[in-house]
């Protein structure tokens, strides 16, 4: 099987346009690199020599070993590169070292993350989201976009472009606040409150009809805009699987708690649309040579959060640290576009870290570590939307932990980089087939 020099499948099936790009053969969704080969962008995450310092400390035990091993971080970028490639990867995600894309004997591919809406939220530091109403959040979006991915237009190994990562949508682990809600406690003066309630005033003809829904102690629509804080009547579940049956059957037992939920999906549709509309644009305007490849949804977006990302993005990218991403692919899938598997990984119990923090299944051993990747990404691969997946990460967390406190077995290598064999094994295995099972996932095949 001849391969281009990015790992694509040399095939003639597509035609190089010297930039990475999406496009379908039988109703297969693929990546095209810049020489035309059809490609899956296979990922590594944080492949950097100073990845992890332990809390609160100046110490980065991961780097003071290659140090001792390689000698300089030169030597360690051409090596890694090299390992990553051995292993079938041709991508490096998020938070790596760009120079190590270039650093061994075959270029690796890279996807950084411009957090154009995060840098936003810490301009206006009292924020959970962008306030993507303020005026001056259009003008920051196209500033920082054209800082940052201008000077990358002509990077002929740039995958494309992640606007963000994990932004706060809607209940999640972070808190049980609605996206209105959020917006309903901003400063009285500030455009994201002052639009939410105009929204809500457009809804409800009456201010009374809207508290029969909302139960605040205010009587009219100018005490409401006075509140120091408006509560939530209702709780929603996270979007996603048995949830969603459980929202239907509770909105339907109560009229008030689904107008609720109409008004919260509502804003969240004009919120998204917003949010995307302006910031591909931006990227666009800046570099148009590449892709914009989503925000790394850090869960299951609302519908109509996907709906809004359908509409401007070239390809979904989403993290999911579940045993099994397929429901999750089937719901970003359902709009028609490509999807990225931007974030996911297994923990095992057999590597000397506490793994007490940090996201995803625990497993006893790196035998199930391995199994847990194979079953993952094959049935991942399955689906015909998926263009991609990249593991969460390059090397383990410090025992101690990290700036936030995760300590977990993550790494294809330990914190002294001593590859975990198992897992490199399979990953090389499945990595080097990885083309074949997603062409199979032909509709019909």
């Amino acid at each position: 099987m001849q391969r281009t020099k990015w790992g694509g499948i040399a095939d003639d099936r597509f035609r190089g346009s010297g930039f990475f790009r999406v496009d379908q053969h039988d109703g297969v969704f693929w990546l095209v690199d810049p020489d035309g080969g059809r490609f899956l962008s296979k990922g590594v995450n944080n492949v950097r020599f100073d990845s992890d310092h332990v809390r609160n400390t100046a110490r980065a035990p991961y780097a003071d070993a290659c140090r001792s091993k390689y000698g300089s971080q030169h030597v360690w970028r051409a090596a890694v590169a090299d390992r990553l490639t051995s292993w079938h990867f041709n991508t490096l995600g998020c938070w790596s070292d760009e120079l190590v894309a270039g650093a061994g004997a075959s270029p690796l591919a890279i996807a950084p993350t411009n957090e154009l809406g995060a840098s936003f939220k810490l301009h206006r530091r009292d924020q959970v989201f962008p306030d993507v109403f303020d005026p001056a959040f259009a003008a920051h979006i196209r500033e920082r976009a054209s800082t940052h991915c201008a000077r990358r237009c002509h990077d002929v190994g740039l995958l494309g472009t992640f606007i963000d990562n994990e932004m706060y949508w809607s209940p999640d682990w972070r808190g049980a606040d609605e996206l209105l809600t959020v917006f309903l406690n901003l400063p009285s003066h500030r455009p994201g409150r002052v639009a939410a309630i105009a929204r809500l005033q457009e809804h409800y003809r009456e201010f009374s009809q809207f508290n029969a829904v909302w139960q605040t102690p205010a009587r009219s629509w100018a005490q409401l805009a006075a509140m120091g804080r408006v509560e939530a009547p209702f709780f929603r579940m996270p979007a996603g699987g048995l949830n969603d049956a459980l929202e239907l059957k509770a909105n339907l037992a109560n009229p008030a708690r689904a107008a609720f939920s109409a008004d919260c999906d509502a804003f969240l549709a004009v919120v998204a649309d917003r949010y995307f509309e302006v910031c591909v644009s931006a990227i666009k305007a800046a570099d148009p040579n590449h892709l914009v490849i989503g925000s790394r949804f850090g869960y299951q977006a609302q519908s109509s959060v996907i709906a809004a990302a359908v509409r401007y993005l070239d390809v979904i990218s989403f993290n999911c640290y579940e045993l099994d991403a397929t429901p999750q692919i089937d719901a970003y899938a359902a709009g028609g576009k490509p999807c990225l598997i931007s974030e996911f990984s297994f923990r095992g119990d057999d590597a000397g870290l506490p793994n007490g923090h940090g996201a995803g299944p625990r497993v006893a051993s790196q035998t199930e570590r391995a199994q847990c990747f194979e079953r993952y990404v094959t049935a991942a691969l399955r689906k015909p939307n998926v263009v991609g997946y990249h593991w969460f990460e390059h090397a383990d967390q410090p025992a101690e932990g990290r700036f936030d406190g995760e300590n977990s077995n993550y790494g294809t290598v330990t914190i002294d980089d001593d590859p975990y064999v198992e897992l490199t094994a399979t990953m090389t295995r499945v990595n080097a087939m990885a083309e074949r099972i997603h062409a199979e996932s032909a509709p019909g095949g």
